[in-house]
């Protein structure tokens, strides 16, 4: 039995798993939906929230443990300035975990891990503004 024993290998090593949920972070920071299998989402999910308690603070202390995690200055910034301060009335539980069922490949379940006040027809990422400087 694994009485105490925390975390899920993955089947790497501990620098890829690292590496692994620092980009997924970033995914998730940046797009506030993602999709991966359900093992990973559940590991994920800590991380994200704990991220973002930090947000709530907000203090530079507060940024510079979120900047260990997160390598891109400005996913901090969407995470402490647009993130955080939505979730300032909830006592965690930021993110929801929703089945999609077994990959084609090899059968693995996936999922989907969202914010909790994640709208479908809600353009997220400021992708638009970011072609129209890129035409000029």
């Amino acid at each position: 039995m694994r009485h105490a024993v925390h975390g899920r290998k993955l089947g790497r090593t501990s620098a890829h798993r690292r590496a692994l949920f620092r980009n997924q972070l970033a995914s998730l920071v940046e797009h506030e939906r993602i999709i991966t299998t359900l093992e990973k989402a559940k590991e994920l999910r800590p991380i994200f929230e704990k991220a973002v308690t930090q947000g709530k603070r907000g203090t530079l202390h507060a940024r510079r443990r979120v900047r260990r995690l997160l390598s891109d200055r400005h996913l901090v910034q969407k995470l402490f300035d647009d993130i955080a301060p939505r979730f300032e009335d909830r006592q965690g539980g930021y993110t929801r975990i929703a089945k999609l069922g077994p990959r084609k490949g090899d059968g693995a379940e996936m999922a989907v891990l969202e914010l909790v006040d994640y709208e479908l027809g809600k353009d997220v990422s400021d992708d638009s503004d970011k072609k129209d400087t890129k035409k000029k």
